[in-house]
């Protein structure tokens, strides 16, 4: 099946991403973000765990976490490409909040057909969930991970979890015998440690987490499969996610280099700066055409959802780079100081690129998907 002209991006997508935006800017403005999670400068502080609960409980009673929930699991089963809008507009808000973490879960158990639907259930019904699935290594291999499972037990350590402290609920890789298996894990459960990571990133948490003799509901005994078939989603909505912040950048940036004033005219008079800020631009439009033809690849074209997603993912994670860059050289000494909002999404721009794989390594990927293709 060839794809839309407009990649499937209909009037509900587009209301859908509207609503959102009007959602963030009536209810989160970046002044409000910044006092949230940078209140405390102190740079020996304990790694936090800040988010608005109040305003998240609005988010799940707008259907948000439900979106891509089959709609037998109770959900909305909405198409991949208006949930990139809806995250587009979660990046350029910074909003600290588990949404991507319940989205990634959810594709990952829709993947696990008949093992997943109760799992689905308690994410339609407001549970929040996070992915546990890499190793110590910070391995984007699907198959490797440092839990064991042995008897419905679960043994050993998960890394590089994202917002585990703000999750209900972890979809956990596993070894068994036969191999790679999924497992669904109350956050509270007994056995179960969660020990903060210190990041960069203002506007999550990230933790490692042990897991002593842990009882746990098995999803999916090919976890592998299950996985491979999600993470194209998953590569596409984080590469959204830094579309939308990506265009925050770019137009404080731009908003800022209009008034400051030097030599007598504005920044954005002088070529070196106005001439790389268009840059940007282009660095941003391709990463939009990019996002949504992977979103709409992965709705329509299954097959070829990898390959669009590793474009998607690599050219967001250079985006993320040249923005962040860029926004902080054009404010000038103000743009290295911890009051102007500028370092909050510098900071998640850089978790951003590097999570999932960075442009390096997802090029690696198209690369062996094309050249295998070839021969």
């Amino acid at each position: 099946m060839t794809q839309p002209d407009n990649f499937g991006f209909g009037e509900e997508a587009g209301l859908l991403k509207d609503s959102a935006r009007k959602f963030f800017a009536d209810n989160f403005t970046t002044d409000k973000l910044h006092r949230m999670v940078a209140s405390d400068h102190n740079p020996e502080r304990m790694s936090a765990c800040v988010w608005d609960r109040d305003l998240w409980q609005q988010m799940v009673e707008l259907g948000w976490t439900s979106l891509a929930i089959p709609e037998s699991a109770g959900g909305l089963g909405m198409p991949l490409v208006a949930v990139a809008g809806l995250v587009e507009e979660l990046g350029r808000a910074a909003f600290p909040c588990p949404l991507l973490g319940s989205l990634n879960a959810t594709y990952v158990l829709s993947a696990c057909d008949s093992g997943g639907e109760a799992a689905l259930t308690e994410i339609a019904e407001g549970m929040t969930a996070t992915l546990a699935i890499t190793n110590a290594q910070g391995s984007w291999d699907l198959a490797d991970t440092d839990v064991q499972s042995t008897k419905g037990q679960l043994n050993g350590m998960a890394y590089f979890v994202q917002d585990a402290r703000k999750a209900d609920r972890l979809l956990v890789s596993a070894r068994t015998e036969k191999g790679l298996s999924l497992y669904w894990v109350a956050t509270d459960a007994a056995g179960v440690t969660i020990a903060p990571d210190a990041i960069v990133d203002l506007t999550r948490d990230q933790a490692h987490v042990r897991f002593e003799n842990v009882q746990a509901q098995a999803v999916s005994d090919n976890g592998v499969a299950a996985l491979s078939q999600a993470m194209p989603a998953i590569w596409t909505l984080l590469a959204a996610d830094i579309t939308g912040a990506a265009e925050w950048q770019l137009q404080a940036t731009v908003e800022y280099a209009g008034t400051r004033q030097q030599f007598e005219h504005p920044l954005g008079f002088f070529q070196a700066v106005k001439h790389p800020l268009v840059d940007v631009m282009i660095l941003i439009d391709q990463c939009k055409s990019l996002v949504y033809n992977a979103a709409c690849a992965f709705d329509m074209q299954p097959p070829r959802a990898a390959e669009f997603a590793h474009m998607a993912k690599a050219s967001a994670s250079e985006c993320a780079a040249f923005a962040s860059s860029r926004s902080v050289q054009y404010h000038g000494g103000i743009g290295f100081t911890w009051e102007c909002f500028i370092h909050l999404y510098f900071k998640r721009q850089k978790h951003s690129q590097l999570l999932w794989g960075d442009a390096a390594w997802h090029r690696a990927q198209l690369a062996n998907i094309l050249i295998g293709t070839a021969a």
